[in-house]
């Protein structure tokens, strides 16, 4: 009876470290894979200068539009707002 359990405990034992050297190789595996997958994209940007006056260009733009139709839109916004306040307030 102590000798099966002995033999019992030998399989389990071997089984977990099989189990936990699969894992440390897989881990392993996807450590080294992630590292230069973050190699290449780090070259990669590094060697993108990149254009800033047409980022300046873009927000420029953005904030004009941005500035524009809050400008004519404001009052309807702001009525459509007090509405739904004041209609929340009747609730009460």
């Amino acid at each position: 009876m102590v000798g099966e359990r002995v033999k019992m405990m030998k399989k389990i034992f071997l089984r977990k470290a099989k189990i936990s050297s699969i894992i440390k190789e897989k881990f392993l595996l996807h450590t080294v894979v992630g590292h230069q997958f973050l190699s290449r994209v780090g070259r990669t940007l590094a060697s993108e200068r990149g254009d800033v006056p047409g980022w300046v260009l873009v927000v420029l733009m953005t904030t004009g539009l941005v500035t524009g139709i809050w400008t004519l839109a404001a009052p309807r916004i702001d009525s459509i707002l007090r509405n739904s306040l004041d209609s929340m307030n009747a609730i009460r």
